[in-house]
């Protein structure tokens, strides 16, 4: 069995928990944390780069530093995870859907301003797939009308924006480092802080709302309450694991993008065809292979190839059922405009195995068996 997603293992995961268990250092902010905090800022350039227990909790941050109240409004695509929605519903926003690009499946920025009303706070563009959403344009739109912009750059470590690293583009980005993602902790996360004048209040609140950061800096003789925060700080034997990964990371990146352009370059003849449409990368965007998708004419078809798949003991998987439509996004959201694409695009995709240490004979067998399907 070919499996969709086998998590990045590097060989010095083990070795490094170890330390940090024989250090007995466990709790969050040891010394693996403090590494992975400094690779982050050196590689995208941010100012303050801060481990989490997951992507959902970094931008349940943001919502705490943008002051999200009730009756606040935050624009997102609906094509997206529900995570992206839960930060901002949690402190009693409405999440304002908006319709996507079909050729990359990000937002559509030319449909920001007309959702923009007297109660919207931010914009949160999500990178999918590790493709840049229009950031010049969004950024643009969010200086004229005086929003916050939240990077939802879970799928994004190591991809860029006419040469600026994904997460480091708005005023916030939030990373994921779970198991399916391209480096990995098992559960884990980032916020990415582009002011400086807001570090301290960051970590105040990733500290259960204590200034715990600043006594550990020896800067206060105790630490005490500050403001309403919560634990946001992940195990050091998770750093650990997400050290070994960061140590690897071009190799892990250039593993991943063997495979994307293996996929590309199999397929292509069934695009050419007509068949399938494979994924368009815009030319101002530096991808990091985190997925391999194929859209199929439509959801028929693509429940059939799923199927025809897994007998052939390969696991694919379609992607997000758009926020909107379940229940949850009626009862906390609302679509702005027409769902022209949103909806029709999800139910074409489908999702190809792909993850580090792939195999170029699999990804062979995988093409051969999608050309089968569409030979039949």
């Amino acid at each position: 069995m070919i499996n969709f997603n086998v998590p990045p293992f590097t060989g010095k995961e083990i070795e490094y928990i170890k330390k940090a268990v024989e250090a007995r250092k466990i709790c969050g902010d040891g010394p693996f944390t403090k590494k992975c905090n400094e690779w982050l800022e050196k590689k995208t350039g941010t100012s303050k780069a801060l481990l989490t227990t997951s992507c959902t909790h970094a931008t349940e941050m943001t919502a705490f530093l943008c002051d999200i109240k009730p009756g606040d409004e935050v624009i997102m695509p609906s094509y997206t995870f529900c995570s992206t929605a839960d930060a901002f519903i949690l402190r009693g926003a409405t999440a304002v859907f908006i319709d996507i690009r079909p050729e990359t499946m990000n937002m559509d920025e030319r449909l920001i301003e007309d959702a923009i009303t007297s109660r919207t706070r931010a914009i949160v563009p999500v990178h999918y797939a590790g493709v840049a959403c229009r950031m010049d344009e969004i950024n643009e739109i969010a200086k004229r009308h005086g929003l916050k912009v939240i990077e939802d750059a879970a799928q994004g470590i190591m991809a860029e924006y006419k040469g600026r690293a994904l997460g480091n583009l708005g005023d916030f980005g939030c990373y994921s480092f779970h198991e399916t993602k391209n480096m990995s902790m098992g559960e884990g996360g980032a916020l990415l802080i582009k002011d400086p004048d807001l570090i301290e209040k960051a970590e105040i609140i990733r500290e259960k709302g204590t200034d715990r950061s600043k006594f550990y800096r020896g800067q206060v003789d105790k630490y005490r309450w500050q403001e309403g925060g919560s634990s946001y700080l992940p195990s050091e034997l998770n750093a650990a694991y997400l050290w070994a990964q960061l140590e690897e990371a071009d190799k892990i990146n250039m593993d991943r993008l063997n495979s994307w352009n293996s996929y590309y370059e199999q397929l292509k003849e069934l695009e050419d065809k007509e068949y399938i449409e494979l994924p368009f990368i815009p030319e101002d965007c530096k991808h990091n292979a985190h997925m391999f998708y194929i859209k199929t004419k439509n959801l028929e078809e693509r429940t059939r190839l799923i199927d025809f798949l897994k007998s052939k003991e390969i696991l694919s998987v379609f992607h997000y059922i758009p926020l909107h439509s379940a229940p949850a996004g009626l009862k906390y959201g609302r679509f702005n405009g027409e769902d022209r694409y949103t909806t029709k695009e999800s139910e074409r995709l489908l999702r190809l195995p792909m993850y580090y240490g792939l195999k170029e004979t699999e990804v062979g067998y995988i093409c051969e068996k999608i050309k089968e399907f569409y030979e039949q």
